[in-house]
């Protein structure tokens, strides 16, 4: 997208972003069901005291098992958040879609309680998920359309 539009489908935005987040956690779980098998199978028994392929496993299965978690529960949080609309007098808070300028580009940004690091596709526009934790999100939440963020330079040029 070349600049503001009148309108963006932020139902759609939404929509893509909870379908990335349950393909993300179906995969996870598989990579759980993958990884308990690789510890617990028959080429995780050890052939000597120095042979760890088994403990490894087991490692790499607790990791995926706090991945599936964390993932399960941004997926949560997201499919139970109510995004709001704003307008153009309005401040930015949680569930923003946000257009800004930089370097005469626009970007944009959708600050939802899961899904940081994302992005989605709309249209000609790409569209990054700015998660709890995102400095970016920090410094633009209770900013409005003609507010400016420093690091990096945006001014915001629209809210919905």
């Amino acid at each position: 997208m070349k600049g503001n539009t009148d309108r963006m489908d932020k139902t759609e935005i939404i929509d893509a972003l909870k379908s990335q987040l349950r393909e993300q956690y179906r995969r996870a779980v598989a990579a759980v069901q993958d990884a308990a098998e690789a510890a617990t199978g028959e080429d995780a028994k050890a052939e000597s005291k120095y042979d760890t392929r088994g403990l490894e496993a087991s490692y790499l299965a607790a990791g995926q098992v706090e991945q599936a978690d964390r993932l399960a529960k941004e997926l949560a949080a997201v499919e139970a958040f109510h995004f709001p609309d704003f307008t153009s007098r309005s401040l930015i808070e949680p569930g923003a879609l946000v257009e800004a300028k930089l370097d005469g580009n626009s970007v944009y940004y959708l600050l939802a309680p899961g899904g940081g690091g994302l992005t989605i596709e709309s249209g000609q526009a790409t569209i990054t998920v700015l998660g709890n934790e995102a400095p970016l999100r920090g410094h633009l939440l209770d900013q409005k359309v003609g507010g400016r963020v420093e690091r990096p330079p945006l001014e915001i040029t629209a809210i919905w």
